[in-house]
């Protein structure tokens, strides 16, 4: 009983979004970032891969019925086993497969908020997505309030803690030597992104949360985003672009008691669209700056 139990709460942890998807067509590709350092795409959340003498370091897992095809892609670039996981923040497409990579031995580390989130689970209701609690084997083992640096495979691999953004425990994860960084859902190439404030996320901390990135990249750094293509500094630039001339346009609607259908109407990411909007739909990411932007009632 307490099995099929905990098969059931499994299941829900995936979400209403990841119930829908079918996992079997998924295909992992992997993309050499720097020596030793990849990046694999397919379905969720970008995954970072460090392999060398220490072993395997991975940074987020996607959902939990990919985990096979992960390790199994992991298998081609090293044979040294995985010893260590980050998750960038708490949401299911960065975090699914924990419970499997944790029961296999793998150490977790996060954030302390994607620890709290995990273990008490919780609602996206723009998504409409459900999560219930995390398995303990799925739980962070070890967290961090600021900085966690691991001294592995001949670089020096920082994760930091961002201001409230994407979430309330987002983390970049900076290889200092490789100068390549990956920066979680603070940053998604050239899609419009998802800002979760019931998690604790903020609208104007996302363009914090950019600027604080920038700081750490020069012209040759390697950017593995939290979703699309592998990008630059000048990618994390033009999305800062976009969200901050998007957000300074909405935030005086929103201010002067202008309704949805009103700033929608005002077309305010209009010469963005086109690049923009391929994944997220405009309409979508208006209403999550505008929602975002309202004054809080006290």
């Amino acid at each position: 009983m307490k099995k099929a139990i905990a098969v059931l709460l499994a299941l829900l942890a995936f979400g209403v979004q990841a119930q829908q998807r079918n996992f079997d067509a998924v295909q992992i590709k992997t993309t050499q970032v720097a020596p030793g350092i990849y990046m694999l795409e397919g379905e969720g959340g970008n995954i970072g891969v460090s392999a060398g003498e220490d072993g395997v370091f991975l940074i987020d897992d996607q959902f939990a019925p990919l985990t096979p095809k992960i390790l199994a892609a992991v298998k081609e670039i090293s044979d040294k086993p995985v010893r260590f996981l980050i998750n960038t923040h708490w949401h299911g497409d960065h975090t699914g497969g924990n419970e499997n990579l944790g029961k296999a031995g793998v150490v977790i580390l996060a954030q302390d908020n994607v620890y709290k989130r995990l273990s008490t689970g919780g609602m996206i209701q723009m998504l409409k997505q459900s999560y219930a609690p995390a398995a303990k084997a799925a739980l962070p083992v070890i967290t961090f309030n600021d900085t966690a640096t691991l001294h592995l495979n001949g670089d020096d691999v920082t994760a930091h803690h961002l201001p409230p953004a994407h979430t309330d425990g987002d983390s970049y994860v900076q290889f200092r030597k490789a100068n390549v960084v990956h920066s979680g859902d603070v940053f998604a190439s050239y899609r419009y992104p998802f800002i979760d404030p019931e998690s604790g996320g903020s609208v104007k901390g996302v363009i914090r949360a950019t600027d604080i990135l920038l700081r750490l990249l020069d012209d040759n750094t390697k950017v593995i985003p939290g979703h699309g293509g592998l990008s630059s500094k000048k990618d994390v630039l033009a999305y800062r672009k976009m969200i901050a001339t998007v957000v300074g346009r909405i935030e005086p609607m929103a201010k002067s008691g202008k309704t949805l259908e009103q700033v929608l109407a005002a077309k305010p990411a209009r010469e963005f669209d086109e690049e923009w909007g391929k994944f997220r739909k405009t309409d979508a990411f208006v209403e999550i700056v505008y929602k975002g932007l309202l004054p809080q009632k006290k």
